[in-house]
């Protein structure tokens, strides 16, 4: 999830910018372009939302942010005195499965189309940068990065356009978590799920047409999974439009996702 969250509605509180927690976000791109993934280091402010970009020397920032302000904010809040370092990848509208892939793009790793670049391919080249900087907030003190957890916010696109796609989800979705909890060398790190939800302001009445079966997957992987959680508020949600969630609904995903990924942490 990019994020759709308007910067002008934030509250006082996550309008400036947070001394205390760090975010790579890697540039969101489509399948072969080989500048995705490309990001920098910087203290985690408004804008890291969809229409963020990066050339890994300069991040442009956006008018929108994600759920990242809320969640790095109330990890702070869980961790007093600690540093919080965040890497986002996210890319709008990407799949997990090729067939959905559209123009937007595939998180399945053997999917080679064109360069045989895709958006796992842009999670690594994240991941990487994000790892290759030995002092991230420049005090001259090398820093070490302690992974403790993964949050997914997907599925909707995998839920569009075939009953079938929608079946494979728990697949891949299992399949997708082992390959990133491999790429920080941890079997057990945490993963939290947010479950996706539906507006209803399709003209059927459903915006994504076998999104219960997406719903189901995702319930069946936290259910087997003893260090997986889910985050279920957003079926709370308001909308701004049949796609996005209203800015309330981001800060409210990030608190969460926090929350979530503290208690599976104390386990």
């Amino acid at each position: 999830m990019e994020g759709h969250g308007l910067n002008a509605d934030l509250p006082d509180s996550l309008s400036g910018t947070n001394e205390n927690v760090w975010i790579f976000h890697g540039s969101p791109k489509g399948d072969d372009d080989p500048s995705g993934g490309l990001g920098k280091w910087d203290r985690l402010k408004p804008g890291n939302g969809a229409g963020f970009m990066s050339d890994g020397i300069k991040n442009n920032y956006a008018a929108k942010f994600g759920p990242e302000l809320s969640f790095g904010r109330k990890l702070a809040q869980l961790y007093p005195g600690e540093k919080i370092a965040l890497i986002k990848y996210a890319r709008g509208g990407s799949s997990i499965d090729s067939m959905a892939a559209r123009e937007y793009g595939s998180w399945e790793i053997d999917f080679r189309s064109g360069d045989g670049i895709n958006q796992f391919d842009h999670f690594l080249t994240t991941v990487n940068g994000a790892l290759s900087v030995q002092d991230i907030d420049g005090n001259g003190i090398e820093d070490v990065l302690v992974p403790s957890g993964i949050i997914w916010m997907q599925g909707e696109s995998d839920g569009t356009i075939t009953e079938a796609i929608a079946q494979r989800y728990y697949a891949n979705l299992k399949r997708l978590m082992d390959l990133m909890r491999a790429t920080f060398r941890n079997d057990d790190l945490p993963v939290v799920i947010g479950k996706i939800s539906d507006s209803g302001q399709d003209n059927n009445g459903k915006t994504w047409n076998y999104g219960e079966l997406v719903q189901h997957a995702q319930e069946a992987y936290v259910r087997k999974d003893r260090n997986a959680a889910i985050v279920r508020d957003t079926k709370n949600y308001d909308y701004y439009d049949p796609w996005h969630y209203n800015s309330e609904g981001y800060i409210d995903l990030g608190i969460m996702f926090a929350e979530a990924v503290y208690l599976l942490n104390q386990n």
